[in-house]
Formats: C-alpha cells, structure tokens, sequence
C-alpha cells in the first residue's frame, strides 16, 4: 500500500508543538516550513480540508509521512489536543508512491550515547561494543529513538540522576523509552503512564523486548504512592495542567525533571510548579529547555 502524505497548516507559535505532537502519535517524519502567502484570500483558521482551490495561510505548514494504515483525522484530532490547540487545523492528504519509505526512515537514525552510561540503538542496527547498557527501539513510536531534543533532554537528567535502586515514574511515557532508560540505568521501580491505550500496548511491548519490568498503566490505575524521581516529556499546556497532581506524585526532596518545554514557555511551567518545586532551566538544545528541581 501507498504511504501517505500529510500536509496541514498552523500559526507560527504552534508549529514546533504540533510537530512533536504528530511524531508522538507515531508519524515517520514531520517537516515545518514557512507557507507560501499566495493571496490575500480571507481564510477561515478552522476550515472543512476542501481543498479545491489554493488557499493563503500567513502561517507555516506541516508535511508529514503516515504508515498507509494510519487514520490521518484521528491523528490530527490527538495531535492537536496534546499541542494545545482549540481546535484541530484543516489538513489534506494524499498518497506517495511506493518507495522504499522504510529505509529513507531508518538512514535518519544511528545509534545514541547518553552522556556515556547507555545507548539507544534503533532495532536495524548493530549495537555499538560498549559496556553501557542498550535500549532498542523503533522510529515513529512517540520519539521512539531518542533523537528529538527534548527525549535526549530527558534521557541525559536520569543518566545523571539515576544512580540504581530509585522509584522512578515516566508519566506521559509514549514509547517507554525514558522509563526503559530508567531500568536499565538502575531504578528498582518505575511507572510508566500515558493516557492513550496504544502508547500503553507499545510501551509494555518495548519493555518485553528490552528485557525490563515496567508498570504501564493509565493515570488513574497508578498505584498509590510517591516517587524519587518523577521525569514528563509531554508539552507545556499538558505540564502546566498536570502540575498538581505530577507534584503530588514526587516524594518530598525528589527530583522532578520536565522537557518538551519551548524556551519561550518556560516561565509559565515554572509558575505552575511553584508552590511545590522550584524549577529552573538545566539544559537547552535547538530552542527547547529542560526544567528540574527537587520537591519541597
């Protein structure tokens, strides 16, 4: 079957945000650019994806790759809700022909060192010869590679913070690849939650093949209790929303780390986090930060 192409258009603020939240919902590859103005055509933001004639967006636009079995309005529908976004954009799609999309994917993707104490390694490839341990994982499986900035912003606070024996919770897990980390790096215990069922299913399947005892589950299955270390790579508006709860779940003087963060945002998840945690930015990389700090 034909891979399909997804083109959609959003406001400039957004792009960043509804880019990574299309490759959290599994799409090969996301490309932003900036559209072309065209006409001075009034355009409505919302629109039904006609398409019929050309239209004029002052803003950028979107192109991504699906797998052929992927729904695109169901992927745009949950990409847009964790991006933020009040409605999802109008998007069109169309089919590519058959090439070797498979390959083009994976030539994007080598084998990750974090901060020399593990590696992840895409699945086709050999694992490098090292005594750091191996994650293997697939592209296309809510930053399943650990290439994004903001997972490698994740993956380097828990490679300097995981020290072995720690109860570690992975909340927003996607793929699982943060709180896989966490196993091999050494925590005794650790959560993995995400409120989609098939990042649940993918994420317990990654544990399996990794060799690692996660306990998926959705939010509301959690065990009770707290946790040493507490890491969220989701999106700002999601953060600032779950900053009651997220604080509630870090032990007292447990470490919290946050990413998918925007520079520009990062003063509003601060201030969500107030009351319980006094975060500050750690490390930057390409225009996204990472906030950690210790709970009070």
């Amino acid at each position: 079957m034909a891979w399909q192409s997804l083109t959609l258009y959003v406001e400039a603020a957004e792009a960043e945000a509804m880019s990574d939240a299309l490759l959290e919902q599994g799409v090969a590859s996301v490309c932003i650019e900036d559209a072309d103005a065209g006409t001075d055509a009034e355009v409505p933001r919302y629109a039904e994806p006609t398409w019929e004639t050309p239209v004029a967006w002052r803003r950028h636009r979107l192109n991504a790759l699906l797998a052929p079995a992927m729904e695109a309005g169901a992927v745009v529908q949950r990409a847009a809700r964790a991006a933020g976004l009040a409605m999802p954009p109008a998007y069109q799609v169309g089919s590519i022909a058959d090439d070797d999309w498979v390959r083009r994917t994976q030539s994007q993707f080598a084998p990750v060192s974090i901060e020399g104490r593990l590696w992840i390694v895409p699945s086709w490839h050999a694992p490098p010869v090292s005594d750091a341990p191996l994650v293997r994982l697939d592209p296309g499986m809510a930053f399943g590679t650990g290439t994004h900035p903001t997972t490698q912003l994740a993956l380097q606070f828990l490679a300097r913070e995981i020290r072995g024996g720690e109860h570690v919770l992975d909340y927003g897990c996607g793929s699982g690849i943060l709180a896989i980390a966490a196993a091999k790096l050494g925590a005794a215990r650790i959560g993995a939650v995400d409120i989609d069922p098939q990042a649940l299913q993918v994420a317990a399947e990654n544990a399996r093949a990794n060799e690692v005892d996660l306990e998926v589950c959705a939010p509301d299955e959690l065990p009770h209790g707290d946790y040493d270390v507490v890491v969220a790579n989701i999106l700002s508006n999601p953060l600032i929303l779950l900053a009651p709860l997220i604080c509630s779940l870090t032990r007292v003087r447990g470490r919290l780390a946050l990413s998918g963060i925007l520079e520009t945002q990062a003063s509003d998840v601060i201030a969500a986090y107030a009351r319980a945690v006094t975060l500050s930015a750690s490390a930057r990389d390409g225009g996204w930060v990472l906030l950690e700090g210790r709970r009070r």
